[in-house]
């Protein structure tokens, strides 16, 4: 599409409502940004562009007349689809795309792309990894935190961009078509923005819509939506597997995993060579692996970069020492299918910080997961009542209430003792407490830090 003097809407004024802003006028379209939140800080976004003074701005409600001078409007993945005045710009006929289809428009060189409920960002930050141990150019943007659009124009044929895309950016996809897609896994998740289980399932799904047969998406054959989802893509399939060995694809087996091409088998890597933890772990590498494996990159170039790679910050984060009692940083659990897996990877008796935003997510198979590990359940935030009722309905009483994450990290130490672990895993969202996980996440390390010992 021409945007050159097009009347583009930029629908959020957050950091990928400035990067889609900053992109459109580097192609001379016509800016103008809109927030429904009439209190939203636009200074803060239009002080990042270059020519601000270009950049018409509203905020609360978007005028009727400025709807008709429309000819694209870019939606910033936090603006629900559903939403009144998107429904009236699809009306007027204004073409809808979200932000990762300006960048996918705009850019160029090869793409994969990584989705899923659990693992995107590891998978994402390992596999940008392994890509750049074997191309030139590389950008690894999305949802990992680097918009796709503040990269799209600087790259080139031969740039290879890895992207980590939530659900929320594949709603408003329309040619986006990675040359490698990967879905890890889909438990419930963002049910308040997607209602239903088949809407959530079908925009993760969605990554695969524009792929062809020639093309690949691997796929977790433990997921039941995905192994039966196989049967009917339109792409080429390759499962991994944690629980059994497969005839083709990549597999956990005796302490190793393994490749399979369909004839031959090789050994990718013995886990106990890894230094990130857990089999979810585990099932984030051989995605990766899968992945890169797909675009032609050579095991040992794969292989070497495995051996080395440290876990993301805030997904099973070790943080540090102190009396014997190890402490980790899990704040992007943040809902319960990524905290079982948090504490699947502790390997000792371990005090558990979580509560938080309520998702409207239901607690009782996180609760279920502790199996004899975690010794006490420290609770901060909305949810806190909630998940000690849960607690008690699945047998585990040792709940406390804590009014500050402060105050729950001074509990877990006073309690603990050396052989320990501490764990924040909250199974919820940060919202009301903290902006966001990663502010989360690096509150907790600094209250550990300062910890006397």
């Amino acid at each position: 599409m021409e945007l050159k003097d097009k009347n583009v809407l930029v629908f959020g004024a957050g950091k990928s409502g400035a990067a889609a802003a900053e992109l459109l006028l580097k192609h001379h379209a016509k800016v103008i940004l809109f927030d429904g939140n009439e209190n939203a800080d636009v200074k803060a976004v239009t002080h990042q562009l270059k020519k601000p003074v270009d950049v018409r701005v509203y905020l609360g409600n978007l005028p009727k007349d400025i709807i008709k001078e429309l000819d694209l409007a870019v939606l910033s993945p936090g603006v629900p689809v559903e939403l009144p005045v998107v429904a009236e710009l699809k009306n007027q006929g204004v073409k809808i795309w979200g932000e990762i289809e300006l960048a996918y428009e705009l850019s160029r060189g090869r793409v994969l792309a990584v989705t899923g409920t659990n693992g995107k960002t590891t998978t994402t930050a390992l596999l940008g990894e392994i890509m750049k141990n074997w191309c030139k150019d590389v950008k690894v943007v999305g949802n990992i935190g680097i918009p796709y659009t503040s990269v799209a124009d600087e790259t080139t044929e031969e740039t290879v961009t890895v992207a980590e895309i939530s659900s929320f950016q594949l709603e408003t996809i329309d040619k986006f078509r990675p040359d490698v897609s990967a879905v890890l896994n889909i438990t419930p998740d963002h049910l308040n923005r997607h209602h239903t289980m088949e809407n959530y399932i079908a925009a993760k799904l969605d990554i695969t819509k524009n792929q062809t047969k020639e093309q690949t998406c691997v796929l977790n054959y433990e997921d039941e939506v995905l192994r039966k989802f196989a049967g009917t893509a339109g792409v080429n399939v390759l499962f991994f597997s944690s629980r059994r060995v497969l005839k083709g694809g990549l597999y956990l087996n005796g302490g190793s995993i393994y490749y399979s091409d369909g004839t031959k088998v090789q050994e990718v890597i013995p886990v106990d060579e890894l230094k990130i933890l857990g089999l979810h772990n585990y099932e984030n590498v051989m995605a990766a692996s899968g992945m890169a494996l797909s675009f032609g990159v050579p095991l040992e170039k794969i292989r070497e970069v495995l051996k080395s790679f440290q876990a993301v910050e805030h997904r099973i984060e070790y943080v540090t020492e102190k009396r014997g009692v190890k402490f980790y940083n899990d704040s992007k659990g943040t809902n319960p299918d990524a905290a079982i897996k948090g504490i699947q990877a502790m390997n000792r008796p371990t005090l558990l910080i979580g509560g938080g935003y309520d998702k409207q997510s239901e607690y009782g198979g996180w609760i279920d997961s502790f199996d004899g590990k975690v010794k006490k359940l420290v609770l901060i935030g909305q949810t806190k009542e909630k998940i000690a009722r849960t607690a008690k309905e699945h047998g585990f009483k040792n709940c406390v209430f804590a009014k500050s994450l402060e105050e729950a990290v001074q509990i877990c130490y006073e309690h603990a003792v050396s052989g320990d672990a501490v764990l924040l895993s909250p199974a919820c969202a940060s919202w009301g407490m903290f902006p966001n996980y990663e502010v989360r996440g690096k509150m907790f390390k600094d209250i550990v830090y300062a910890l006397k010992e």
